[in-house]
């Protein structure tokens, strides 16, 4: 019997996030989800320059310059694939039958999110056999603004960790500079982050509430030092490894996302499944990720302040919602997300 071979093609990257975390799961279940019949291989991209250990060097300044070089360099990037997923558009393409992932389209309206080529996007996402994305939201906006409707909904997973972690022990907190009780954002410092609207949030309810502090985990930026580095409660932690961040998720009296745009949203998933009570904005696909399973606020500083404050003071109405935000992040595994994606890929070469 002959065996399809499948490349599941990404960006190496050192600061991995949602889109990364998505990547790995997928690419680590996708041999179990097809059995027997197929191969399935992770294909690591890279520039020419990159420290990174990877499958493939490209020129990538070469192929920004000479657009048409780019189906060329997929061509020999893929060239022992039967059929190839792009988990990032911006992936050079394949000439035999692909899968796209399009997560958003938040370069679409935040000028410091990466940029679309719109019209190329769209006819790469028609020309293949399927375009998947996280949410119902990425998939109304992606066929109302760039007419695709080859796409297949396929929501993101949690990891089983999460439900039974463990808080993070008081002094484990105070080496981070932390103590309970404290409010967790985790995320990166882009527009859409809505960090301003958080700042003002968070100097309201320390105000008001001076025993409670602010956690921010991701990567270190200019952008949050300066909306956080005054403000009194506030602690920047950078970036912290996967189990600190179950152990920080479980330890904290709330977890706060307050973006203007998301294409999912997984820590607000993530700490439903921690069973921290989750104020999120009542913006994009966190409404439908969340459902009635979090406090969803207006994302001005006001409306998130008094979100926050009505999580801190706790109540049996917060416990429920706590309690109904566990039930529904268990319908979310990454083994469903996998097994979709496999009769994606089957019905790509079927």
């Amino acid at each position: 019997m002959t065996t399809r071979r499948l490349g599941l093609a990404v960006w190496a990257s050192e600061n991995p996030m949602g889109q990364q975390r998505y990547e790995a799961e997928i690419i680590n279940r996708a041999g179990a989800a097809l059995g027997s019949g197929w191969s399935a291989r992770g294909v690591r991209l890279a520039s020419l320059r990159t420290p990174l250990s990877v499958d493939i060097r490209l020129p990538v300044g070469l192929m920004e310059r000479f657009p048409a070089s780019r189906p060329l360099m997929g061509t020999w990037a893929y060239r022992n694939c039967d059929l190839v997923h792009r988990m990032d558009v911006s992936l050079p393409p394949f000439r035999g039958p692909e899968v796209l992932t399009i997560h958003d389209l938040a370069g679409l309206h935040f000028d410091d999110e990466t940029g679309l080529d719109l019209a190329g996007m769209a006819g790469q996402a028609k020309r293949a056999r399927a375009v998947i994305t996280v949410s119902e939201f990425s998939a109304d906006e992606l066929r109302q603004r760039l007419g695709i409707t080859n796409t297949v909904v396929i929501p993101n997973g949690v990891d089983p960790r999460f439900f039974a972690a463990a808080p993070m022990d008081p002094a484990s907190l105070a080496r981070h500079g932390l103590r309970a009780p404290f409010i967790l954002h985790i995320g990166g410092c882009t527009a859409r982050k809505n960090l301003a609207g958080l700042a003002a949030a968070f100097a309201d309810v320390h105000a008001r509430r001076p025993d409670v502090s602010l956690a921010l985990v991701g990567s270190p930026d200019p952008r949050r030092d300066a909306l956080f580095a005054s403000l009194p409660g506030a602690v920047r932690l950078g970036r912290v490894g996967d189990e600190a961040v179950r152990a920080l998720q479980a330890a904290a009296a709330v977890t706060v996302v307050p973006s203007l745009y998301e294409g999912f949203g997984l820590p607000a998933l993530e700490a439903m499944a921690a069973g921290t009570p989750v104020v999120a904005a009542a913006r994009t696909s966190l409404v439908e990720v969340c459902g009635d399973a979090a406090l969803l606020v207006e994302p001005d500083g006001p409306s998130l302040a008094e979100g926050l404050l009505t999580a801190l003071e706790g109540g049996q109405a917060v416990a429920a919602l706590t309690q109904r935000a566990r039930e529904r992040a268990r319908t979310y595994t990454w083994d469903a997300s996998a097994r979709a994606h496999a009769e994606v890929w089957r019905s790509a070469l079927d």
